[in-house]
């Protein structure tokens, strides 16, 4: 990256455009040097052309093309969404698959965080009661206990951060035995293992529902609460339509004498030194603008090569996001089979897009477009950036669990909400999401640290964002320095030494579940 004159940064030494820096923009007829002049206004963000560019001609950023011109474009001209047109996206088939060598990262030794052991050996960042639902109609109910446990049992267990009701759309009114179903069932069964959920595990469900509370429990043994003297100190199932209550109340004082066992159990744990190996983030990346792949997520693709060399574990996501840069990925690949899993996500991904009379053009959104991104390779090319350079050992699809230390594809949507729930299932304990144009995103059961890509956003939004990667683009900081102190900051918030902006503030997003399958 190469800044030009403070005022337009141009990537790669082969770009032909460059993005603006600085929050007013380029005037008309703003010299910025070597005779390259403003033809027009051009907001922050957006690309000027470095030299002429005609008709057909490709359009480079990030080294690689872009689109082309849809008509001939001046040299200074503002090179805008309606002048780039879309290039198909890479071909499946022929895709160099592991080539390129593993780059050697020296191990990083030494670095801890304060976490949370489970009996599984997992470790949490968070302590949490998670309540699982099994289907969208008790969502009410739970939010009222959750409500209710917060005022009268949460504070007689200090060691117990939060409880939270794990709420969706699914369970009923589903094809549930459609092969594609299996998407959000794993994801459900997954999220209440997540290692802030310290194994403790509780299901609430109606009784009636398609998904009954039981799937949900894979191989655990089911213990069924029943509104008895004698009920069950382990229960770990609850139904609501179940005979033992008379009237709402006694199904919420059910609810939450069930809660209470799994409170006390909670309440045992305490933080102890684990070493960084055990961190396992989410990068993704939201509200994103032609700065995202030049500062933010650069910076966080250092911080992943930071945590793959102390031995923990990083996804990256966002499949439409990552299908138009595959080329650079499937080389990284640390065998040829995780190659080939990389290409079947991407092809299964393009025939869901198909069957629903979609394409990948639907992704950038408007706020993206009014950031400075043209089109989804564009964005792909700058979103791929987080990934570091790290190889990547493995590939899981929608839903399903982390199974290798280092760098993996959890294949999930571009949708923020999707993404982080899929990620959450895959048992990521905390998660950095980059923002150009900014979000207030947060989940309630891990810590997400937002970074903006832009100090304009920073200081806008200064009790939101976490750290400020737009010192990278006015030359204040380096990559390397942002990402460092993003590991650190990631190491201190892990351990409960810092506070994530979004818990501050207490701004929580509801789970989403990607459920490809039909509903009847």
């Amino acid at each position: 990256m190469s800044p030009f004159e403070g005022k337009i940064i141009q990537v790669h030494p082969d770009d032909n455009v460059a993005i603006v820096v600085g929050a007013a923009g380029l005037a008309e007829g703003q010299a910025l040097g070597d005779g390259l002049v403003a033809t027009g206004r051009i907001p922050q963000g957006h690309k000027l052309a470095l030299t002429a560019i005609a008709v057909d001609d490709p359009i480079i950023r990030y080294g690689e093309v872009i689109g082309t011109a849809v008509a001939a474009i001046a040299r200074g001209e503002h090179v805008d969404e309606a002048k780039v047109r879309l290039p198909q996206a890479p071909t499946l088939g022929d895709l160099p698959l592991a080539t390129r060598p593993a780059p050697v990262l020296e191990p990083l030794e030494g670095y801890t965080f304060e976490g949370f052991r489970n009996p599984d050996g997992s470790v949490g960042t968070r302590n949490v009661l998670g309540i699982t639902t099994s289907v969208q109609c008790v969502a009410g109910t739970v939010d009222y206990v959750v409500g209710r446990i917060k005022r009268e049992l949460l504070p007689r267990y200090p060691n117990v951060d939060d409880v939270v009701g794990l709420n969706h759309s699914y369970g009923c009114g589903v094809a549930i035995n459609a092969p594609a179903a299996i998407v959000p069932i794993r994801t459900l069964k997954n999220i209440a293992l997540n290692p802030n959920f310290g194994n403790e595990v509780m299901v609430i469900g109606l009784g009636c529902e398609k998904l009954q509370p039981s799937t949900l429990l894979d191989d655990r043994p089911v213990r069924i609460y029943e509104n008895t003297e004698a009920a069950d100190p382990e229960a770990n199932v609850l139904s609501l339509q179940d005979a033992s209550f008379q009237g709402f109340g006694e199904m919420v004082e059910g609810i939450m004498a069930m809660a209470e066992r799994h409170l006390e159990r909670l309440n045992r744990r305490r933080r102890e030194t684990c070493p960084a190996s055990e961190l396992r983030v989410g990068m993704q990346c939201g509200g994103s603008d032609a700065f995202s792949g030049v500062t933010a997520n650069p910076a966080v693709g250092f911080a992943t090569d930071l945590i793959v060399r102390a031995g923990g574990s990083v996804m990256f996501s966002e499949v439409t996001e990552v299908r138009d840069a595959i080329h650079l990925l499937t080389p990284r690949a640390i065998d040829e089979e995780v190659g080939r899993a990389l290409i079947e996500q991407m092809a299964w991904y393009d025939d869901y897009l198909s069957q629903g009379q979609a394409d990948r053009s639907a992704n950038p959104s408007p706020g993206n477009k009014k950031g400075g991104l043209s089109n989804v390779v564009e964005k792909a090319l700058g979103s791929v950036v987080k990934s570091g350079s790290s190889p990547i050992v493995d590939v899981i699809g929608p839903g399903e669990r982390l199974r290798r230390k280092g760098l993996t594809f959890a294949a999930t949507p571009a949708s923020d909400f999707i993404c982080g729930t899929l990620q959450l299932a895959a048992g990521m304990n905390l998660q950095v999401f980059t923002t150009g144009r900014g979000t207030p995103y947060g989940l309630s059961m891990v810590p997400v640290l937002k970074v903006s890509t832009n100090s304009q956003l920073g200081r806008r939004w200064h009790d939101i964002i976490d750290l400020d990667a737009g010192r990278i683009a006015t030359g204040d900081a380096s990559i390397e320095e942002v990402g460092w102190e993003l590991f650190q900051l990631i190491l201190d918030v892990a351990s409960g030494r810092q506070q994530a902006a979004a818990d501050r503030l207490g701004i929580h997003n509801d789970l989403v579940l990607f459920n490809p399958a039909p509903v009847t």
